[in-house]
Parts: C-alpha cells; sequence; structure tokens
C-alpha cells in the first residue's frame, strides 16, 4: 500500500464498478480517500466502499446523476462535508451508443450521451473547482476513449461526447494551472467491463471478453486496474509537471478488424 497520494480526497464518478472501481481502489492504495459516485448501482458501489476500507483508507458511497448540475453540486457538498475538500476529480461515469448509424440515431439518445460525457465532467469540474483551489495540489482526469481517434461508425452519440470532453479537458488545463490544478485526459481501448461486453455482445462477439485476449496487445484485453494505475501514477509525484495531456491506454492500437459492426 503506498502513500504517494496520504491525505488527499479523490471523487470518483461511475466509481462503483467497470474502470471507474479500478481508479478507485487504484486511488486508495495509493493513500486517497476516495467518494465513489454511482447513479444506480448502490450495491456496487458500497462494495466498492468496502474494499476500500479493507485497504485502511475512508471511503463514500455517493449518489448523483452527473448531467444533473444540482445532483452534482449536492454530491461535492457531501464529500466536503465527510471527507474534507477533493483535491482530485476523476470524470468516469459514462453510458455506450446504441451503435446505429446518423440517420437512424433518435435526437433524444444522443442528446442523453453527450450530456453524460460532456456535461457532466462540465458540471463536476464545476463543482469541484472552488474547493480544489483551496488544495496544495489538484488533479483532474477525464476519462475518455480511443474513440475520439478511431471515429468508428454506428458510434456518433459517444464519439462527440467524449471528444467534447477532451476539449472540455485542454480549456480546463490553461485555465487552472495558475491554482496549482493539472488536467489530464485518460483514453482507454476496450476493456473489461459491463460497457465493454455489451460493445462486444452488440458487434456479435463473445459474451466472455476474456476469450479474446490472445488476440490483443501483451497476450490480454485492458483490465480496469490498468487505467486505473495510470490515473494514480498522473495524480501522484510523477504526473507533477504533466498537465493538457491525452494518454492512450490501448496497448499501443486496437487489433485491427477485430470488431465489425454487424
Amino acid at each position: 500500500m503506498g502513500d504517494e497520494l496520504n491525505g488527499r480526497v479523490a471523487v470518483v464518478t461511475g466509481g462503483g464498478r467497470g474502470i471507474g472501481r479500478g481508479v478507485a481502489l487504484a486511488l486508495a492504495r495509493a493513500g486517497a480517500g476516495v467518494a465513489v459516485g454511482y447513479r444506480r448501482h448502490r450495491d456496487q458501489a458500497e462494495q466498492t466502499v468496502a474494499d476500500i476500507e479493507v485497504e485502511g483508507r475512508r471511503a463514500l458511497a455517493v449518489q448523483a446523476s452527473v448531467e444533473d448540475r444540482v445532483e452534482v453540486e449536492a454530491m461535492v457538498a457531501e464529500v466536503v462535508e465527510t471527507l474534507g475538500p477533493p483535491s482530485i476529480l476523476v470524470a468516469s461515469a459514462g453510458i455506450a451508443s446504441r451503435y446505429q448509424p446518423v440517420a437512424d440515431v433518435d435526437p433524444a439518445h444522443f442528446e442523453k450521451v453527450v450530456k453524460v460525457h460532456a456535461f457532466g465532467p462540465f458540471h463536476c469540474a464545476a463543482a469541484a473547482l472552488p474547493s480544489m483551489r483551496t488544495c496544495e495540489r489538484g488533479d483532474i482526469v477525464f476519462v475518455s476513449s480511443v474513440a475520439t481517434r478511431d471515429h468508428m461508425a454506428n458510434g456518433s452519440p459517444y464519439n462527440v461526447g467524449k471528444a467534447a470532453m477532451e476539449e472540455l479537458a485542454y480549456t480546463l488545463a490553461k485555465e487552472e494551472i495558475g491554482h496549482g490544478i493539472r488536467v489530464n485526459v485518460v483514453a482507454p481501448g476496450l476493456v473489461v467491463s459491463d460497457m465493454g461486453q455489451r460493445l462486444v455482445r452488440s458487434m456479435g462477439g463473445t459474451d466472455d471478453m476474456t476469450e479474446l485476449d490472445d488476440a490483443f496487445p501483451f497476450g490480454h484485453v485492458c483490465r480496469p486496474e490498468e487505467v486505473g494505475a495510470l490515473v494514480a501514477a498522473l495524480c501522484g509525484p510523477a504526473g507533477a509537471y504533466v498537465t493538457g495531456q491525452r494518454i492512450e491506454v490501448d496497448g499501443g492500437g486496437f487489433p485491427a478488424g477485430l470488431l465489425q459492426p454487424r
């Protein structure tokens, strides 16, 4: 158990499962107290809290729909009151597109996905910044996707939402540097998670993502803890002089042609 983040408080949206859980556990193991944000799956958030507490760190499950500014502000206020001012914010909450061509996408669905991926980080950052600016150091990490590089067909709501998220990060990096706040983007490829499994299944793939391990770089599909390790490093001493950067976590490239829309 490390202490690079000892004494710091982190908020991780979508922290109860998948990538968010991997990030929450990595930050806790590096010494941070962690607020585990969730929207619906309280049981999974509470399990993550329990696992963090086993590590000897403070943790809290906090509910909010990230696209709702009022709920996000209430979430941050609860974190400040219970754990202290957050000096780390990781925006990991996300939902998938329905994988349809633009001509067939329901505008309401497009709006919903973009709200979660673009407005969500906007609301979270705006709510957290006042207290984060009082801390000796601040770190904001947005979890994006290689989708903004690959522009995969049939994923316009997700692609657009993540692209907007990244532009927000680059803007924040310039705005907040004077307050000692670093803002970076982590962009995973396919990750073993509920969302990753739905993607694989929708494209006619296996129901067990680990069956794809041999086809991926380094002999396995990316795991949530590998994304978490990078986020923890960015928020620690190794990331002290890093801001406004986008780092991909895909083993050097998604296996070409492995998954194709059916």
